[in-house]
């Protein structure tokens, strides 16, 4: 049950994020860039205190931190631009679906053969990502901020396809916010727009809180799960999204949207659970 508190208390975070963006940039609180600027400095400090203290220092060279540290600040920037009109539910679920498009891209120019429930579980969730982008399709906010999410989805996938040769996935994230986080002051430039205290102050909960102790949870839990679980417990995440958007935000939740849904999450769940399922039940029988 404890483990299960604290899984559940970080798909809350991760959900959070996309609420907590929303509520800053779709109001107007705070420029977009701004916004991803300070939630990645404010992540960048918090994990680097819990380096400090959980690991003792922190590296910041290592396997594949240049191609961690791009698709970081693609997806900080591409997600906080989404979300100027994208709703939190919506924009977490293409975020999602993106990320594991990219990595089963990622997996086949790496050299690895996926089985055939992979190849149908991905054309699935491309499918339901176009159903969701298409002109007539649920996206309300337009086709910039869906590829904004998109672009997002991508860098998130390429930082994930990086953090595979981390040994510490704790400090290799540490490293990355803390070299991406002087970088993310270039798309600044001298002004940096509109910012409130309101929306100031949700960039750093978002930074520091949902993102960076909400990563350092989930790595800390993380070992002690079936990588099945882990899947299954990351498919709940665009639904809290939009949960909490209909609740906090009052978000309209389209039929539209729950139909593609099933076709993104169900995509996801045969190419990330099928063939174990398949190969347990074999390896059984």
């Amino acid at each position: 049950m404890r483990i299960f508190a604290w899984v559940a208390m970080v798909m809350v975070a991760f959900a959070a994020n996309s609420v907590l963006n929303r509520a800053a940039v779709g109001a107007g609180l705070i420029e977009p860039v701004a916004f991803g600027v300070i939630r990645l400095w404010a992540g960048a400090a918090m994990l680097a205190v819990l380096a400090f203290a959980l690991r003792g220092g922190l590296r910041l060279g290592g396997a594949g931190r240049v191609a961690g540290v791009l698709g970081l600040l693609a997806y900080i920037f591409g997600f906080s631009w989404a979300y100027v009109d994208l709703p939190s539910g919506l924009g977490a679920l293409i975020l999602f679906g993106m990320v594991q498009v990219t990595m089963f891209a990622g997996s086949l120019l790496g050299g690895e053969r996926p089985p055939l429930l992979r190849w149908v579980g991905a054309g699935l969730a491309f499918a339901g990502l176009m159903w969701l982008a298409w002109p007539s399709g649920g996206a309300s906010g337009g086709l910039w901020a869906v590829m904004s999410m998109v672009a997002a989805g991508v860098g998130w996938g390429v930082y994930s396809l990086a953090g595979r040769k981390a040994a510490d996935a704790l400090g290799s994230t540490a490293a990355n916010f803390v070299i991406a986080a002087p970088l993310a002051l270039l798309p600044m430039g001298v002004d940096p727009g509109p910012m409130t205290g309101g929306g100031i102050a949700l960039a750093v909960l978002s930074g520091a809180v949902t993102s960076g102790v909400g990563y350092a949870l989930w790595y800390a839990v993380l070992p002690r799960l079936d990588g099945a679980v882990a899947a299954v417990a990351q498919l709940t995440v665009p639904m809290i999204a939009a949960l909490g958007g209909v609740l906090l935000l009052g978000e309209p939740l389209t039929a539209t949207f729950l139909m593609a849904s099933a076709v993104i999450l169900g995509g996801v769940a045969l190419s990330v659970l099928g063939p174990r399922y398949f190969a347990r039940s074999s390896s059984g029988s």
